[in-house]
């Protein structure tokens, strides 16, 4: 599961991270976003923030709960109005991301999470004496 979660969290902090800064190919539609413009400039400051976050398994599921919350919004607000499927609409990656980022959230960050690096184990004092 831990490496599922950092190649999710990489891919959608680069998707991020190229909406915003025009790096690794540039922004799907051709333009960067202006400063706090709606919905396009919030959503790519999700994607690369929540995606570093999934990345590193630092508050995995709640990143992930807002990051599949995000590509939701994206599906049925961009894509949906011109087809059914996603295939027929351009919506393959957004609805792979949330169904993902959904997996992530329910199953959690994996073994090799930083928040699990960072929170002492909680053996019982039983087993520990």
């Amino acid at each position: 599961m831990a490496l599922y979660r950092i190649v999710l969290g990489l891919l959608f902090a680069c998707h991020g991270a190229a909406t915003l800064f025009n790096v690794l190919g540039g922004p799907e539609g051709g333009h960067v976003p202006a400063l706090g413009q709606w919905p396009s400039w919030w959503a790519a400051v999700i994607e690369l923030v929540g995606g570093v976050l999934v990345l590193l398994g630092l508050g995995a599921r709640t990143a992930a709960v807002i990051c599949s919350g995000t590509m939701a919004f994206a599906y049925f607000t961009v894509h949906q109005s011109h087809a059914l499927f996603p295939i027929q609409n351009g919506g393959e990656k957004a609805a792979l991301f949330c169904w993902g980022f959904l997996l992530v959230a329910v199953l959690g960050p994996g073994r090799w999470a930083l928040s699990t690096l960072l929170t002492p184990s909680r053996t019982p004092a039983s087993e520990r004496a």
